[in-house]
């Protein structure tokens, strides 16, 4: 990594406690190097009575996330980043206060989650199992955000609501956590002055769509399909790379798309950070998204030895080819995990997060010490880091 680009990541650090907000916020306190940048909380995952099964969105994926990741001895309880949830006044750096308190009447929520029998509960049950676990993983896109300029990537296993916007919400997505990220950035770190979101969702993003329609700090590059929810049509103007994939669109076709847009919309806007909203409801025979991209070849175990990796196909290679891009012009990146509805998302999205590790596209720079995991420990080892580093691709 050059030295510019470093004493940059340093000037970030320094000046992303001058805050240009009026409220403090716990969201945005120091992190220890010894964690890598990746967040998440158990409180995540929504379980009450069966009634999250009553959506075809697995409720509990991100906590099977971390799972797998632990089975493969890429992080520990201790090196991760624990989220927080958004208090009332971090929401409103975004969200209105008539938006929030329609969330206190059970129908509204049942609404936007596509849950009709929550409409029966009272709310304090609503709000304690369905809404405080999509507030902590608002909390968590926005403590990623920071962790993004620090490290140069992080990941927030959970988030990407991306059809919510300021004062409305939908598909599942109650918080606006895209637009706040980006916001908190804004106001709060100096040199952050212009962000793309590349939206790889299988749906359109309305929601921070909405929410920047006017703004010319935010370029949104946003591939879909075009024949499926939610077609908005006014969210669709703020769109400045635009691209519509038909019914079973599969690898070849969707791969080359990705990378020709990719590359041209950072070369275009030439962003401060990228927010990569990485949903893998792109899945070949997933119910809602309509499209046929393949999940990925086996990839090798932590303790194989290889001279080269398997060819990877799908998923996997399209969340290669938005990070590899990112590291090429050292532009920091979010990653949230968004939709995806089968139970083998999970899965797909852990191998995700292990290629991009094996191909030093995402590293375990400043985690050497107490709490790193043994593939931490060792990678650091053969590579000889000494601290605090950036992954240079």
């Amino acid at each position: 990594m050059s030295a510019s680009s470093s004493a940059r990541r340093q000037d970030y650090s320094h000046t992303i406690h001058r805050y240009y907000s009026s409220h403090r916020t716990e969201l945005y306190a120091s992190i220890p190097r010894t964690c890598l940048p990746i967040v998440y909380h158990s409180d995540y995952n929504i379980t009450f009575m069966g009634l999250e099964k009553l959506h075809p969105f697995d409720a509990g994926k991100w906590g099977k996330v971390i799972h797998f990741l632990k089975e493969e001895q890429f992080i520990t309880d201790g090196n991760i980043v624990e989220a927080l949830e958004a208090t009332e006044e971090d929401l409103l750096v975004v969200h209105t206060k008539r938006y929030l308190n329609r969330l206190k009447w059970s129908v509204v929520v049942a609404t936007i989650t596509e849950i009709p029998p929550l409409l029966f509960l009272p709310n304090f049950l609503v709000q304690r199992k369905v809404l405080k676990p999509l507030r902590t993983q608002t909390g968590g896109t926005i403590m990623a955000g920071k962790l993004a300029v620090e490290r140069g990537w992080a990941i927030n296993v959970g988030g990407g609501f991306h059809h919510c916007s300021s004062d409305r919400g939908g598909g599942f997505c109650a918080y606006a956590d895209i637009t706040l990220a980006i916001k908190f950035l804004f106001e709060r770190v100096e040199g952050i002055s212009r962000a793309t979101i590349i939206d790889l969702d299988a749906h359109q993003g309305n929601g921070h769509e909405r929410d920047f329609l006017d703004d010319r700090r935010v370029f949104i590059m946003d591939m879909y399909n075009c024949h499926i929810y939610p077609g908005d049509g006014y969210a669709k103007r703020a769109i400045k790379r635009k691209v519509e994939l038909d019914w079973g669109t599969e690898d070849s076709e969707y791969l080359q798309k990705v990378e020709l847009h990719s590359e041209g919309s950072l070369n275009e806007s030439r962003p401060d950070i990228i927010v990569y909203n990485a949903g893998t409801d792109i899945l070949d025979g997933d119910p809602l998204g309509g499209l046929s991209i393949s999940p990925q070849v086996l990839l090798p175990t932590v303790y194989e030895i290889i001279l080269a990796y398997p060819i990877i196909n799908g998923i996997v290679k399209r969340d290669e080819i938005v990070f590899r891009a990112a590291r090429r012009r050292d532009i920091p990146i979010l990653m949230v995990t968004s939709g995806g509805y089968q139970k083998k998302t999970a899965r797909i999205i852990a191998d995700s997060i292990l290629n991009l590790h094996q191909q030093g596209l995402i590293g375990a720079e400043g985690v050497e010490g107490e709490g790193s995991s043994p593939l931490v420990t060792s990678m650091m080892l053969r590579s000889g880091s000494a601290g605090p580093t950036f992954t240079a691709v």
